[in-house]
């Protein structure tokens, strides 16, 4: 059986080509990086975790692999396989992003463990929130399936709670990554309770919302456990 996203040269160069610069990268770092490197940094961009140079600089780019094999074979296992043709380009997209975001974090803990004084935390916030944002753009084109998406128990039950759902998660997650874009600018008090607000408007408004939604299906006679 064909994969349900069709993958080709046209949709997989980016993410192959960044596999293959973190796997040329990664004998770099680990030949000019001291024996302790730094692997974590702090809300504020703080270090406050180390690990050996073994492990960040052959571990991520593994990771970035791996996550990378699972996106493309994940659609196989799913139950809603046949609907993967019908956001085979926003799961593409996806796909990519995701990648490109992890390869981005490697080499910017790359670059700084080599000595250079870069700001991890306005480029982490910086990266994922734009990874948020464009996430958030096509999140209302995602159609039923089991694994990408936002999944609540009444999304998972009606395919009109999740179009409508996502089509509201959408704002919801490109408002999350604008707040992280602006947080490291902002005092860090005011930036935490920022970044916990707008996550948590993310995750308990679109639960909440998905409920209303399948609440009021129910209540109109709707059949909410037709999937199309």
């Amino acid at each position: 059986m064909s994969n349900p996203i069709k993958p080709n040269l046209k949709t997989e160069w980016l993410p192959l080509l960044l596999i293959a610069a973190s796997a040329l990268l990664a004998p770099y770092f680990y030949a000019h990086w001291p024996e302790q490197v730094v692997s974590h940094w702090n809300f504020a961009g703080q270090p406050d975790g180390y690990s050996s140079k073994a492990f960040s600089a052959f571990f991520f780019p593994l990771l970035i692999a791996g996550m990378y094999l699972l996106l493309i074979f994940l659609p196989y296992l799913d139950p809603q396989k046949r609907r993967y043709g019908e956001f085979a380009g926003v799961y593409h997209i996806f796909k990519n992003l995701i990648t490109a975001v992890f390869f981005i974090m490697f080499l910017a803990a790359g670059i700084y463990n080599l000595g250079y004084q870069i700001n991890i935390g306005i480029i982490t916030a910086t990266i994922i929130g734009l990874m948020m944002i464009i996430m958030g753009n096509y999140m209302g084109k995602i159609k039923f399936n089991w694994f990408m998406g936002i999944r609540t128990p009444w999304t998972l039950s009606s395919e009109t709670v999740w179009n409508k759902t996502h089509r509201v998660g959408g704002w919801l997650f490109m408002l999350f990554g604008l707040c992280l874009i602006i947080s490291p600018y902002l005092p860090e008090s005011l930036a935490i309770i920022l970044f916990i607000g707008s996550a948590a408007l993310a995750v308990i408004g679109t639960f909440a919302y998905s409920y209303i939604i399948f609440r009021q299906e129910k209540i109109t006679g709707s059949d909410v456990s037709k999937k199309s």
